[in-house]
């Protein structure tokens, strides 16, 4: 990073040479003395290091966000109007957050409560959906897989909850998983089929490559408008951009 830093304004150095030396070709002499005073400059005062390398990572951050909220736009109808995704709240609300989730995720089981709490914290006017993205283990996809299978017994919304209550050290082996369905109603036998059929495989598949278009790297993750919502599991930040949309 200091080696390209010190490159870029050796560069600068050169572009800034007086036009009238522009006529001759610069040496390897020349350049040599311009890094030089370039780097005896940098050693004189070191801080500008770091104010650069600042700058950078703000520029990068910035550039990020934006060709994520460009793939936001992009994608708008499969993250918000997806017919086959399970939400909870009214399906008319006048603004939906969506959430991205691994049920082994310590972070995103801490965030159930008040994430449940938001259709009716805010009288009606924002929906939750729901979108699987298991990426800490291979049980993570077994509960995800579950949990759409369970959703054909109309139990998405019960296994959904159920499965965030079971601890992350479970393991969520079978037995674990079946025995979580089998606490909610889920016929276990049926679930299991389901869990391998042709649809449900497909449906998490979408969601994957949802998550990989929008550049979703962790969980969970929350989207709002055309926006993500900075910090992961940040409450705050979520519930201040829920007031911004609904003032809008």
């Amino acid at each position: 990073m200091v080696r390209k830093t010190l490159a870029a304004l050796a560069i600068t150095a050169v572009a800034l040479t007086p036009a009238c030396a522009e006529s001759q070709a610069t040496s390897t002499a020349d350049k040599e003395a311009i890094e030089q005073i370039v780097r005896n400059y940098i050693l004189e005062n070191p801080e500008i290091i770091e104010e650069a390398i600042i700058k950078l990572n703000e520029n990068q951050q910035a550039e990020a966000q934006n060709a994520q909220r460009d793939a936001v736009i992009a994608n708008k109808d499969k993250l918000y109007n997806n017919d086959s995704d399970y939400y909870i709240g009214s399906a008319d609300a006048k603004i939906t957050v969506v959430e991205f989730f691994d049920y082994r995720c310590g972070y995103c089981k801490r965030s159930t409560d008040w994430i449940q709490a938001l259709p009716e914290k805010y009288d009606g006017d924002v929906r939750v959906v729901f979108k699987e993205l298991p990426i800490l283990s291979p049980e993570s996809e077994q509960a995800a897989l579950a949990a759409l299978a369970a959703g054909k017994q109309d139990k998405y919304s019960d296994m959904h909850r159920a499965l965030m209550e079971l601890p992350s050290n479970s393991g969520f082996k079978t037995a674990d998983i079946d025995k979580v369905a089998k606490s909610v109603g889920v016929d276990v036998t049926k679930m299991r089929a389901d869990m391998r059929s042709t649809d449900i495989q497909k449906q998490l598949a979408e969601m994957k490559g949802l998550a990989r278009e929008l550049n979703v790297t962790g969980t969970p993750a929350f989207f709002i408008g055309d926006r993500p919502v900075p910090g992961g599991a940040n409450q705050d930040a979520l519930n201040a951009l829920i007031e911004i949309e609904l003032a809008s």
